[in-house]
């Protein structure tokens, strides 16, 4: 089972470094093999941990496995079989576990869904678990997020996201529901969390101005698994518009920062800088999913990237347009998200004034109140009417909650210019 001997402080960090690997290329399907006989996603994820520790402690010494996921899964199996026997509780689970192999490995392999994590995430989309709950789930389990980033992506904190992580797992484990590697067939009853997942993976990759490797890589993997997820399913046009939707943003990522690395907003980028392939992707993609004739958000929110995409041709933003499409995705999703992006927009062609009108409350929509990007509008359309202390007050709750530095000193220096 062991491919070398390992000893010293390269040894040690050479284990660490296959041991994340292993984590980041396999956690979800080792949760999802060993889930699928307990019922209890959560009691394998400790076991998997487990058995992380256990690989940072041995594989120095005992040298690093020939399949270093094999060994983490006899260990974790080993760990739940262990508990099971001392808990009565979890004794139920006890024959499934005996059986499970590291042959069972290969049953992964066989997956209809030709890519383990998106086969996982269906798994994780049964249509058991609530359907508020199935993205998150995803999100955690499959593809690693943290429950704070998953908060951030759903507009609620992170105690309240992981109390309901918990449960979700405690309902699996109840009610016994089976997390089996689905085939083709369930892709389109499954589709909108798949697509929700992926977008909030594509956000949080997004996120991140200044390029952390990490952060880059998950954009790429969600416009991967998109990418895929068309490929199968071609007359899905929300799939279609969620990958298209992807690439019309990131065809923007060149023009964030200038070129000592402060933030660029979207109004003063540079749109020769815009990404002109990915440009072209996109818009036959969209073209693509209009000839579906299926109307959907994703779609929607594509099309708003698409008439923004034009001023790189006209020199000129199509404002009236892009409010007009905003009133169409108002009518579909209640999103605050969307109801400030419309308030924005609708400034463009109304006024401040009127856009204000219009903006959420914190009163009417409380899950703002932490919410950056609310702070940041309110405060330009203040300071655009001219309420120069709401809007000081607001750049100061905007700058409070920026995480990134280049925005907070693009903010900083709008909240300076009000005192000029």
């Amino acid at each position: 089972m062991h491919g070398s001997s390992l000893t010293g402080v390269g040894e040690v960090e050479k284990a660490a470094k296959v041991a994340g690997a292993a984590a980041r290329n396999s956690y979800g399907r080792l949760v999802a093999i060993l889930s699928a006989r307990s019922h209890d996603v959560a009691w394998a994820e400790d076991a998997l941990a487990t058995a992380f520790e256990n690989a940072l402690q041995h594989w120095p010494q005992t040298g690093i496995p020939a399949k270093p996921e094999a060994w983490l899964l006899t260990v974790a199996r080993r760990a739940m079989i262990d508990g099971a026997r001392q808990r009565q509780t979890q004794a139920a689970a006890l024959p499934d576990l005996l059986l499970l192999s590291d042959d069972l490995m290969e049953e992964v392999d066989s997956a209809a869904i030709p890519d383990q994590r998106l086969a996982l995430m269906f798994a994780c989309a049964h249509p058991a678990i609530d359907a508020s709950m199935r993205a998150p789930l995803i999100l955690q389990t499959i593809l690693g997020l943290d429950a704070a980033a998953i908060a951030s992506a759903f507009l609620v904190s992170p105690a309240t996201m992981a109390q309901r992580l918990v449960r979700a797992k405690a309902k699996i484990r109840d009610s016994r529901i089976p997390l089996l590697i689905p085939d083709q067939s369930v892709i389109t009853a499954r589709l909108d969390a798949i697509n929700d997942a992926i977008y909030a993976v594509y956000t949080a990759g997004w996120a991140d101005l200044a390029g952390a490797e990490g952060q880059t890589s998950l954009a790429d993997e969600a416009i991967w698994l998109a990418d895929l997820l068309a490929a199968l399913k071609p007359d899905e046009a929300e799939s279609l518009g969620l990958l298209a939707l992807m690439l019309y943003t990131e065809s923007r990522r060149p023009a964030r920062r200038d070129a000592s690395g402060e933030y660029v907003p979207l109004a003063q980028q540079d749109t020769q800088l815009w990404d002109g392939k990915l440009i072209r992707t996109a818009e036959k993609i969209l073209k693509r999913a209009s000839v579906l004739q299926q109307a959907g958000r994703y779609q929607l929110e594509a099309a708003i990237q698409s008439a923004h995409v034009a001023r790189r041709f006209s020199g000129q933003t199509d404002w009236p347009a892009i409010v007009q499409l905003y009133v169409q995705l108002m009518c579909m999703t209640d999103s605050p998200v969307v109801a400030i992006n419309y308030a924005i927009a609708v400034a463009e062609t109304a006024g401040p004034q009127a856009a204000l009108d219009i903006l959420p409350t914190v009163q009417a929509q409380p899950r703002l109140q932490n919410y950056q990007a609310y702070w940041a509008a309110r405060a330009h359309l203040l300071r655009s009417a001219g309420d120069v202390e709401q809007a000081r007050q607001a750049y100061d709750i905007a700058i409070g909650l920026e995480p990134d530095a280049a925005v907070r000193r693009f903010l900083q220096k709008q909240r300076a210019s009000l005192d000029q």
